[in-house]
Formats: C-alpha cells, structure tokens, sequence
C-alpha cells in the first residue's frame, strides 16, 4: 500500500501489522540505541488535568531510522466507566523532509511495546531456566505482559494477584494462572511484574527470593510507589536514568542507586548481574513508541 497522503490507522490495523516476535528484538535495539547516544528524546512533557486527575503526556523523539511525537493520556477513573485508562496517538514524519507519514492510534502500540521491553529486560536478567511467574495486576498489561514474556521463558506456574480479587480469578482463568495473595504469588517465583495503578507499595523485598528477576512497570509519577524500599534496594536497572530521577517515585522516594540503563546491558557495556535479584523499573519511552510505530508503517506501505 502505497500513498501521497499520510496514512491514517486505527487500533485495528496497527493490531493488524504489530507482532510480538518482531517487537521484542526491535526494542532490544531501541533501548540499546537510546543508551549509545544515538537518540534525541527529552523526558516527557506532562500537564495534569485534576479534575478528574487525569495526566496528558507529549512524547517526541528522533530515533535512527523515525521522527514522532505519541501524545498520550491517562486517566485511573476511567476504569470505572469501562473505558481504557490510557490512550494515545502517535504521528511519524519523514525525518529527512518533515512531511507527515503517518497517524495511527497508539493504544495498543503503548501496551504491547511495554510488554515487549520487559520481555527484553527478562530475557537478559531471569535465570534461563525460570519455571514460575507472578503477576501483580490484572488489566491490559498484565495479560501483555504475559504473552510477552512467553515469547522468553517457558514458565510451568503462572501466579496472578489484584486488588480486586474478582479481577484477579477472571484473568487467571483466561491464561490459564492460580489467584492468590500477593506474598503467595511472589514467594519462590523466578519472575515477577508489577502492573497496577496503586501509589503504595504491594511488592516487599522480604518476598522476593535471591536470584528473581522484577519487571516494576507502574507507579510512573514522582510521587507514586509499587516497590518497598527493600525490593528497590536490589540491583536496579531502568530505561532511561534522566527520566527515572524525575518521574520514578520507587527510585526518588527510596533514594535507590541506579546500577545501569537496561541499553547499556544489552549491549554488553557492563555486566548483567543476572545471578542476582534484579529489579527493571520501567516508565517507557518515546523511541520505544516510534520504533514500534515505524514498524507498523513499513509493513503497511510492504503489503
């Protein structure tokens, strides 16, 4: 499919031209790019809407091969109405004429690319032979996060916790996981991911066993935590550092000492310590999305 005009893309058609297999290996070296140097991308810009304590992010970036902004929002009341908590558009131009290529929802790109950065951090940090996962969380991430991640590990266990536990029996019974007590899931797994939208810690250190792998992915604002100060006293990597000193309230109210950017692990620049209890704090990036995006793009305009 080829045009003059930018292409314009719903949820559907990126779903369409967006595959996990291929996403994971693409984040890999997004990451890895980012951490080279190789990216121009400030920390995202947020306002605040409040009432109804809603965010909206702006998100540009220039990455090797894409130029883009995702524009995102996010609102926890949205739950409520049965509605997607956040939403997003990303819009990718031609970076060596400015003209506008494409603009597509980014929804989707936004939980599937997460899912996919944390299947990378997993990959590298979880013992080859993880057998048992917990998942702390229930919505849309929590079940990207679990296609991810098989994608990286064969796991026997699949362990799944919620707030509310009604949430947590109807998507343990999708994926084929036992609902449990946060301390049951956690304890003894190879792997864990925090997925909630809780500004209080629900993972303790005391849980964790030595050698687990933790793929931290909510809390996203200064002043909001889903580790204690024990578990984000472990060995801590994060996407961007910049980022995680201004937006990661587990690592700024903690005082944790940031070890490495996962790029610079991917890369072999230092080591991974992967015998020890790791800790990926992610908060997400713009290149992460116009990698994705561009992705999407090429397959369409291939097709």
């Amino acid at each position: 499919m080829k045009s003059d005009r930018p292409l314009h893309l719903d949820e559907e058609q990126v779903r369409q031209h967006l595959r996990m297999e291929e996403l994971i290996p693409a984040m890999e070296q997004a990451l890895i790019d980012f951490s080279a140097g190789k990216v121009t991308q400030p920390v995202r810009s947020v306002i605040t809407i409040d009432p109804p304590g809603g965010f909206f992010g702006m998100m540009p970036a220039l990455t090797p091969e894409g130029l883009g902004i995702k524009i995102v929002t996010f609102y926890a009341t949205n739950a409520e109405r049965g509605i997607p908590t956040h939403m997003a558009t990303i819009f990718l131009v031609d970076p060596q004429t400015g003209a506008p290529l494409a603009v597509m929802d980014g929804r989707l790109i936004t939980e599937m690319r997460t899912a996919a950065v944390s299947a990378a951090a997993t990959k590298l940090l979880a013992s080859p032979n993880a057998k048992v996962l917990a998942v702390l969380g229930s919505g849309v991430q929590a079940s990207s996060h679990v296609e991810a991640l098989r994608f990286v590990r064969r796991f026997e266990e699949i362990r799944v916790w919620s707030h509310t536990p009604a949430h947590a029996e109807r998507f343990a019974e999708e994926i084929g996981a036992k609902a449990m007590s946060a301390e049951a899931a956690v304890r003894d797994a190879d792997v864990v991911v925090t997925v909630t939208n809780s500004k209080t810690p629900v993972l303790k250190g005391s849980w964790l066993r030595l050698g687990c792998h933790v793929n931290a992915v909510g809390a996203c604002r200064p002043e909001w935590r889903e580790l204690d100060d024990e578990a984000i006293a472990n060995v801590v990597f994060v996407d961007s550092r910049e980022a995680a000193l201004k937006e990661s309230g587990d690592v700024i109210l903690s005082g944790a000492k940031i070890y490495s950017e996962l790029g610079q692990a991917l890369a072999g620049k230092v080591p991974s310590r992967a015998t020890e209890t790791t800790i990926f704090k992610s908060l997400g990036m713009a290149v992460e999305d116009i990698t994705a995006a561009r992705l999407v793009y090429r397959s369409v305009i291939t097709s």
